[in-house]
């Protein structure tokens, strides 16, 4: 999450448009020593709102010392987290997942300190509020998670959860309303321009988007002092064309889940779908303890495929493609109720599986079968983390809002190319081959080639412990200068393409904190493009320019910056940059 140039623009209009021409709105301001003199606003700034470094020479107070002073040191040992998280029974189904999973934590987290430097950096106050876990929210995810609810919210939740903990920082976890306005009482109710005085309650929200209307409602006036702090958990994520109260309502979107008027990068998404947000990720759950990994190898592969899809539903209509696949193997399933209607006579269905049970069944698979739905979930990465092939399902046409009613009323516009795009993009043969399933020949094709050759287990590193420890500390410690301009390589996207399909193709990512480098004339320039007449908008293509009219259309609303969106005429201009293989959050030097 890059916030820094973002935020020295934000900075600059506070100056200029807020505290010069309105200091005196509100007597608080006076309170706090602001006289009218640039000093003083600088002085507020920094000593009360946190928004630019102390200047040098300010004496530091005895608290902000001590603060400052706070220090994170990694943490090995889990039993502070169990004792807090062992008083809500919401929190059961996640302290289980965490307890299966010490071991591998705790030997990631001191593998990721011999390679980087994980102490002495500033122990932050961070926040976790569960909104989906709240009695309010009517949702009953805890109650339902042991019986077949759904848990990728509660998967990302346990892993953030452990991952703040390792890393050192003091964190606080509320999953009720009453818990959320004990911790923030201090704040509640204040109406001033101003923060409350006295030591910070937090540094650093992580919240979900049910939460993020509780936390606003709950702290009233005073929100607007914390929205800076936000990281908001978002699977699908929250595009800026929706993110944008005003132009979203002007483009008729009726989401009930947008128009927040965030920085896009809070959002916090399940894969790196959408570049305008920041991906956080979640841990691929190995379920196997020390003595199965010994054994894991000796187990032989059969010549027999298991398909993606434990709810009947699933499988309407697949017949003639699972016809294909069990002319060359074997099918099996794990579909669980009453109902199995849909599977033809020849699949062995296991129903519901362990997890343990489901690795060593994995393990001697060699085919992992797509059906086209769920979308995006962490069942293929298990497969191919357990050496399978996965048969990802093409879509043509794609997938979005507008033609799929899953994705209806969800805040964005992506199109989805396939079942699993991460899989396709970022790991593709030969451990995911992606196929019409409509075509046999296709499909045919892919299992000879796949029955030809040795597959090897591969998880990329960023679903591993410490690839999700690795990104986490980079986003918290980072977060002001990150990631460096030097990784920008700027690429230009014909009129009817976006940012991020240009960037994808040149094996790059769009990265939207470096939009504002390309929003004057001077910078365009640089790359060739004249500007012999200039214009501002309030869009989510631009900037961008017409090479024969020689004319530019800048930016007027950064919070609209968007990777997404093509201009129908223009060309946009797109920044990009590299990024780690297995890391698709960083870039190479951004470490």
């Amino acid at each position: 999450m890059a916030f820094a140039l973002f935020m020295s623009r934000v900075l600059v209009l506070l100056l200029k448009l807020w505290m010069k021409d309105m200091w005196r709105s509100d007597p608080c301001y006076g309170n706090y020593g602001v006289d009218g003199s640039t000093c003083s606003f600088f002085i507020y700034l920094s000593e009360v709102e946190n928004w630019c470094p102390r200047l040098p020479w300010r004496i530091k107070n005895s608290a902000d010392e001590a603060d400052r002073n706070a220090q994170t040191e990694i943490r090995t040992s889990f039993d502070e987290l169990y004792r807090v998280m062992s008083r809500r029974e919401e929190f059961r189904w996640m302290m289980l997942r965490i307890k299966r999973m010490e071991e591998p934590w705790v030997s990631a987290v001191r593998s990721l300190a011999t390679k980087q430097n994980l102490h002495n950096h500033k122990r932050k106050k961070i926040l976790v509020h569960l909104g989906l876990l709240t009695k309010e929210s009517g949702f009953k995810i805890a109650e339902n998670a042991f019986s077949g609810g759904p848990l990728g919210e509660l998967v990302q939740w346990s892993d953030l959860i452990t991952t703040l903990y390792l890393l050192g920082h003091d964190i606080r976890i509320s999953a009720s309303l009453a818990e959320l306005k004990e911790i923030m009482k201090k704040v509640m109710g204040n109406k001033s321009s101003c923060p409350t005085k006295g030591d910070k309650i937090v540094e650093l929200i992580y919240i979900d988007i049910v939460g993020l209307a509780q936390f606003k409602k709950t702290l009233g006036p005073s929100w607007v002092h914390y929205q800076c702090m936000l990281r908001v958990l978002d699977s699908f994520g929250t595009e800026p064309e929706f993110n944008h109260a005003h132009y979203a309502q002007s483009k008729g979107h009726k989401t009930p889940w947008g128009k927040w008027n965030l920085n896009p990068q809070q959002f916090n998404t399940m894969f790196p779908h959408t570049p305008d947000n920041s991906f956080l990720g979640f841990v691929v759950e190995q379920h196997l303890n020390a003595s199965d990994v010994r054994h894991i190898d000796d187990i032989k592969r059969q010549n027999q495929s298991l398909v993606y899809g434990k709810v009947d539903n699933f499988w309407k209509d697949k017949k003639k493609y699972l016809d294909v696949i069990h002319s060359y193997m074997e099918v099996h399933g794990t579909v669980h109720g009453t109902s199995t209607v849909h599977l033809p006579a020849y699949v062995k269905n296991h129903g519901i599986l362990s997890g343990r049970d489901l690795q060593f069944l994995l393990r001697e698979t060699k085919l992992f079968v797509g059906l086209s739905f769920p979308y995006e979930g962490p069942a293929p990465l298990e497969a191919i983390a357990n050496g399978c092939a996965f048969l990802n399902p093409r879509f043509d046409p794609s997938k979005s809002s507008k033609n799929t009613d899953f994705f209806k009323g969800k805040p964005t516009l992506r199109e989805l190319t396939s079942q699993h795009p991460y899989a396709e993009v970022y790991i593709g043969r030969p451990h995911v081959w992606t196929v019409n399933i409509d075509d046999p020949a296709e499909v045919e094709n892919a299992i000879k080639a796949i029955l030809s050759q040795k597959i090897e287990p591969y998880l990329p590193y960023e679903f591993t412990c410490e690839g999700m420890l690795q990104r986490v500390n980079a986003f918290i410690e980072n977060q002001v200068m990150w990631p460096p301009l030097s990784a920008m390589q700027v690429k230009f996207a014909p009129a009817g393409k976006s940012c991020k399909q240009v960037c994808q193709e040149e094996q790059l990512i769009c990265e939207p904190s470096f939009f504002q480098h390309l929003n004057k004339d001077k910078d365009l320039f640089r790359y060739g493009v004249e500007c012999k007449t200039v214009e501002s908008a309030s869009d989510i293509v631009v900037p961008a320019f017409s090479d024969s009219a020689q004319h530019c259309v800048f930016q007027s609303d950064l919070l609209l910056f968007s990777c997404a969106g093509a201009h129908q005429s223009l060309t946009r201009i797109c920044p990009c940059r590299d990024y780690m293989k297995g890391q698709v959050a960083l870039c190479k030097d951004c470490l």
